[in-house]
Parts: C-alpha cells; sequence; structure tokens
C-alpha cells in the first residue's frame, strides 16, 4: 500500500525532518553570503596573479641559467678545441661541466628559499 512517497501530514505541513533540512539549509546559505561579502575579492585575485607571476618568473630564470651554462660551457670547450687541436675532447669535457654547473646553480637556487629545516 506504500508506493515508498512520504506522507505529508493533513494540515499541508512537510515532516519534521524536512522542515529542519530546510532551516539547516537556510542557515548555510546566510553563513556563505557573510562569508562572501567579509571577503574582498580584488586582494584574492591579485595575490593569485602576483604568484602565478612570481612562479613564472622563477621559472623563466631558473631555465635561463641551466641553458646558459651548458651553452657558456660548449662555446668554450669549441674554442678550446680550435686553440689546442683537441677536438673533440674540449668541446665535449666542457659541454658536461657547463651542464654541471647549469644544475648545481638551478639546485642552489631553488633551495635558497627552502630552510634548512624543512628539508629533511
Amino acid at each position: 500500500m506504500s508506493d515508498g512517497a512520504r506522507e505529508q501530514p493533513e494540515d499541508g505541513r512537510p515532516p519534521a525532518d524536512e522542515a529542519a533540512l530546510s532551516a539547516r539549509l537556510q542557515r548555510l546559505g546566510e553563513r556563505l553570503d557573510q562569508a562572501k561579502t567579509s571577503r574582498s575579492p580584488g586582494i584574492d585575485q591579485a595575490s593569485r596573479r602576483s604568484d602565478n607571476a612570481s612562479g613564472f618568473a622563477l621559472g623563466l630564470r631558473l631555465s635561463s641559467e641551466l641553458v646558459g651554462a651548458v651553452i657558456i660551457g660548449a662555446a668554450l670547450g669549441w674554442l678550446i678545441d680550435r686553440w689546442a687541436g683537441t677536438s673533440p675532447w674540449g668541446l665535449i669535457v666542457l659541454l658536461l661541466l657547463g651542464f654541471a654547473a647549469g644544475v648545481h646553480s638551478v639546485v642552489r637556487s631553488v633551495n635558497r628559499g627552502t630552510p634548512m629545516d624543512d628539508r629533511g
């Protein structure tokens, strides 16, 4: 005889659990409205843009340090090979040294912002 639908009281009011749920939802909506008005959206967006820009600048700087070290190492190796006639050993050795120096520079720059306690 019951088709799964909730029966409402004859006076047209919703059951007590639905009334309690409606009241909780209304209070939640009011609290969300208060939180939205107390928060200033301009400051939040500006700080997010600033974080994105500083992250992009850091990535650009670190990648240019790495690429620059490799190019300088290769150029010095090529010059030494031309001057001393030791082709291709100067280029290979200084290219690898340039790569190692670039990686060292990037790691040092990244670790500079991290406190020693946090690196575990």
